[in-house]
């Protein structure tokens, strides 16, 4: 489990970016793969749950997600709900002691975030649609609904694919330059005609600091060129792997 200084500084709140280690999966999905529907067996990803969240000395029922679509909706978390009751969100939101808030993950950018005066968290899972449709800004907007000020959050960025793992075609480039023709700095050229490198978190890190937040802070860990340590759909694809594991990064108030 990794954590980061900033939410390391704030007390009554206990967060982690989990790595592939120290579950009970094997195959491609060894060994803390915590995503149901991945393929790996529905038993494995409860025990693994389960252990992930004892190591942030939380019961596994603690833990909620939702399903991830790669949208721009945040949810607000009252009570805990089971794996298979979470509604289609991309952001969880809570002021609830006790409700772990989750992400999972295989190379797009958990965010962690954190209003510690006004006791509001938030876990956002940012894939590039995700950010481009807005979903951090919807994260913030939930906290802000909740009693948070942007001026008082810190907002950490943990593990994900990084610009040079990441090769995109041209009508992605030109997707994000119709919005925005200073998109173009996110782009390097590959080595491969007609794509491109696509700088992921720098993006995801623009939108957060365009908010004004007190904080953001980028864990520098590249997911596809760790194999040992994080689980990676990029790079499950390339080696034509027939599924690939979650990743979990979670975040609770005590």
């Amino acid at each position: 489990m990794i954590t980061a200084s900033s939410l390391n500084s704030l007390a009554g709140i206990r967060h982690g970016f989990f790595t592939r280690q120290g579950g009970v999966s094997d195959g491609v999905f060894a060994s803390l793969n915590c995503g149901y529907g991945s393929g790996d067996p529905d038993a494995n990803v409860t025990e693994n749950r389960g252990r992930a969240m004892g190591m942030m000395e939380q019961s596994p029922e603690a833990l909620v997600t939702a399903r991830q679509v790669h949208s721009a909706k945040a949810v607000v978390v009252d009570k805990p709900w089971g794996p298979d009751d979470g509604p289609e969100a991309d952001a969880l939101v809570t002021k609830q002691k006790g409700i772990a808030l989750g992400i999972l993950t295989a190379d797009c950018t958990p965010v962690l975030l954190a209003d510690a005066r006004a006791k509001v968290i938030c876990a956002a899972h940012a894939g590039w649609r995700g950010a481009k449709g807005g979903v951090l800004e919807a994260a913030v907007e939930a906290m802000r609904t909740l009693g948070a000020k942007p001026q008082r959050i810190i907002a950490v960025m943990g593990p994900c694919i990084r610009q040079g793992s990441y090769e995109v075609g041209a009508e992605l480039r030109e997707a994000f330059l119709a919005e925005s023709a200073t998109s173009e700095s996110f782009f390097a050229p590959s080595r491969r005609p007609g794509h491109f490198l696509f700088d992921l978190p720098t993006y995801v890190y623009r939108r957060l600091d365009a908010m004004g937040l007190k904080e953001v802070q980028m864990l520098q860990i590249d997911t596809l060129r760790e194999p040992d340590r994080f689980f990676s759909h990029r790079r499950a694809t390339l080696l034509g792997e027939p599924g690939s594991g979650r990743n979990l990064s979670a975040i609770v108030l005590e």
